[in-house]
């Protein structure tokens, strides 16, 4: 919910302590033990050295100068978790910002506050503070804004609540996370007249007594929650006359009864125990636009004023079963309270929310879809009913020409087994709808053979119960039928429906039959398939020629579908398939920007095509994830792709063929050198002289001259 409450402060730092530098990389390496005489030198100047930092640890770390940590700007200091335990010092004058959060200060006392006249921001959170005196607080005349939160103001909250009286022009204090129970916060604020903002979150409130805020009538932001309010005493709010934005999320509201903050805007009553919420009414026409009642105890619709602005109503998370009127579950309700007496469950409690735009119902016990109660809902655009037990649509509760704004619709899952036709006829303005984890199976468009246009009569019968029709839709844009146990996309599903994307994942054994896409050619530009465990018979896409981001993974596709050539992918998502080459890369290289790749068992010998990814700059995001395979011994050996080396590879012909040859041949000729050397140079053919391999002479020339015995080579 786009709530407009009051922003956070910041959380929780470390504290970034003081180090000490270390030895250079290497310095080590090159020591040398050190004469005597040097190494008394040395210790002297290393005690020399060290004396200063004796002397101040000596004085505590109190008197360590803190300034230099500090970023300054002439009216701005920040000294964000640098470790001070007090104020800092040698600040220059006329400072107007200053931020001291994550230290370690414990008090704010006079003699530690220089001359902050100027001061009007003061940021001391996440300290140790539990100490605040007068004399400090009034050397700050100006202060506008003061952030305590995250200290120990429970301590000594008396002494402190005193000083705080001297806050005359403080408009935004922040008292959040401090252990504050109920008398302790009234005590802090009772005399902060000129207060606009105010947080309280966090604390261990209870109650709000009924005087907390009378000396605070500007208060126009308030964040009560994270407390454990189980009661507001009638007239805590009374005073609050321009009061904005309410916070009572995260505490043990029961019952809020006789609602009559007419000024508010904004009020968060989430994360309560709510049974029952009723308003007042009155002549003062309320201006509430953002109400959140999620996560409660909420049996109903709440009895909500009559004259107001609502934009915004959360109701998710609650126990509301039915939203006609005199449903029966209204007999079964137990009277808790006296105000459920007089609630009227025959009337219609959605007549004054004509302005509503977006409305949450999600996470309740509905069963049935009312056309009727969203009927007088003119302004709607958002409506969610996800998570609901939904099994049909009331249909005898639309009259004709019933129609609703809605632009976007939620009904994931529900237990929804068909829509009818006039369930589409009934949103015209239907942009966006999530129907993911029900059991619905799309039609066939009745004109598929010819594709024609379904145009010319938009109030034919309406297709069996078996199905839903879910083409010509005019305006639908964004659909998902994830996880609805489809077993076959029968052809021209979505024909004269301009869809921009399409999620069909979760639907396992899905089988795609030829044309089954057909009428999204030119419009489809998200297509998801994803854990649908379909091989390459099964998904048989036709030419899309606008796709660009397409989810594959968690199939069993040895090829990917020849429809995809031609279109313009810029994201592909292959993971898990069986896939050993990817040729079609190359077809777009000049439109792909990223694809992912593991968990197929790719061909080691066959990685062109990432070659040709990495020429065009794609991007491989899982690549030292990605595996691929190779022969070895007969067998199949995985290897990481990044890490396979060439040799697992043949080498063409041509190019192994010539290194073939060359051992071949010096390893003849090792051999028949070998051999002459055995033979020691008594056969005719060989002889032996200088330690090499002769040749013969030619007959008609003589016998070859005979060596010594010891000049023969030993081998």
């Amino acid at each position: 919910m786009p709530y407009l409450l009051p922003p956070s402060h910041p959380g929780a730092y470390l504290y970034r302590g003081w180090l000490l530098p270390s030895l250079p990389a290497g310095a080590a390496r090159g020591w040398q033990r050190p004469q005597p005489n040097m190494l008394w030198a040395a210790r002297g100047c290393f005690l020399l050295c060290l004396l200063p930092s004796i002397l101040r640890a000596r004085a505590g770390p109190q008197t360590r100068p803190s300034s230099p940590l500090c970023q300054q700007s002439p009216t701005k200091v920040s000294c964000k978790g640098v470790g001070l335990r007090k104020f800092p010092k040698e600040l220059g004058q006329g400072i107007k910002y200053l931020e001291l959060s994550n230290n370690f200060i414990q008090n704010l006392s006079g003699s530690n506050m220089p001359r902050f006249g100027q001061l009007e921001y003061l940021d001391v959170c996440f300290n140790q503070l539990e100490a605040v005196s007068a004399t400090a607080l009034a050397q700050l005349p100006r202060l506008r804004s003061l952030l305590l939160a995250s200290n120990h103001l429970d301590r000594n909250y008396l002494a402190n609540g005193e000083a705080f009286h001297l806050l005359r022009n403080i408009e935004v204090l922040d008292l959040s996370v401090n252990n504050l129970e109920s008398h302790m916060a009234s005590w802090y604020i009772s005399n902060l007249s000129s207060l606009r903002v105010l947080d309280l979150s966090g604390n261990t409130m209870t109650k709000l007594l009924a005087g907390t805020f009378r000396n605070s009538p500007r208060l126009r932001q308030l964040d009560l929650s994270n407390n454990y309010i189980m009661e507001i005493q009638e007239g805590a709010f009374e005073p609050l006359q321009e009061l904005e934005v309410l916070n009572l999320a995260l505490n043990s509201l029961h019952c809020v009864s006789g609602f009559s903050l007419t000024q508010l805007q904004v009020l968060n009553l989430s994360h309560n125990a709510l049974e029952l919420f009723s308003s007042m009414e009155g002549a003062e026409p309320y201006l509430l636009r953002v109400l959140d009642l999620s996560h409660n105890r909420l049996l109903s619709f709440p009895e909500l004023p009559r004259a107001h602005e609502l934009t915004h109503l959360n109701l998710s998370n609650n126990l509301i079963s039915s939203l006609l009127p005199g449903s029966p579950h209204s007999r079964e309700f137990v009277l808790l309270y006296k105000e459920m007496q007089r609630f009227n469950r025959t009337e219609h409690p959605v007549a004054a929310l004509a302005r509503l735009a977006d409305l949450d119902l999600s996470n309740n016990h509905l069963e049935l879809f009312p056309f009727s109660f969203f009927h007088s809902l003119g302004s709607l655009h958002r409506l969610s009913l996800a998570r609901n037990c939904l099994q049909d649509v009331a249909r005898e509760s639309v009259s004709n020409g019933t129609e609703l704004s809605v632009r976007s619709l939620d009904l994931h899952i529900n237990a929804l087994r068909a829509l009818p036709r006039w369930f589409f006829h009934s949103l015209p303005h239907l942009e966006s709808m999530d129907l993911g984890s029900n059991s619905l199976q799309p039609c066939e468009s009745p004109e598929s053979e010819q594709g024609k246009d379904l145009g010319r009569d938009s109030h034919t019968s309406a297709p069996g119960d078996t199905c839903t029709p879910f083409y010509n839709v005019p305006h639908l844009k964004h659909l998902s039928l994830s996880k609805n146990s489809i077993s076959r996309l029968q052809p021209y599903a979505f024909n004269q429906t301009p869809l921009l994307s399409l999620d069909l994942s979760g639907n396992r054994n899905l089988s795609m039959t030829t044309g089954a896409l057909g009428g999204l050619e030119l419009s489809l530009q998200e297509l998801s398939l994803r854990d649908n465990q379909m091989d390459e018979g099964q998904a048989a896409l036709p030419c899309l020629g606008a796709l660009r981001v397409l989810d594959l993974a968690g199939n069993q596709l040895r090829l990917l579908p020849t429809g995809l050539s031609c279109s313009p992918l810029e994201s592909l998502d292959i993971q898990n398939n069986s896939l050993q080459s990817l040729r079609a890369a190359r077809s777009w290289s000049q439109s792909l920007r990223a694809v992912a790749v593991a968990g197929n068992p790719w061909s080691c010998c066959s990685l062109g095509w990432l070659d040709a990814l990495r020429a065009a700059g794609v991007a491989v995001p899982d690549l030292r994830q990605a595996r691929c395979v190779f022969q070895q011994h007969g067998q199949n050996v995985s290897a990481w792709i990044t890490s396979t080396p060439s040799w697992v590879c043949p080498q063409p012909q041509g190019t192994a063929s010539l290194p073939l040859l060359l051992a071949l041949t010096g390893l003849s000729l090792l051999c028949a050198w070998a051999f002459c050397l055995l033979r020691k140079g008594k056969a005719p053919g060989c002889a032996t002289r200088s330690n090499r391999v002769g040749i013969s002479q030619p007959k008609g020339k003589g016998p070859a001259e005979e060596r010594p015995p010891d000049s023969i080579t030993k081998v």
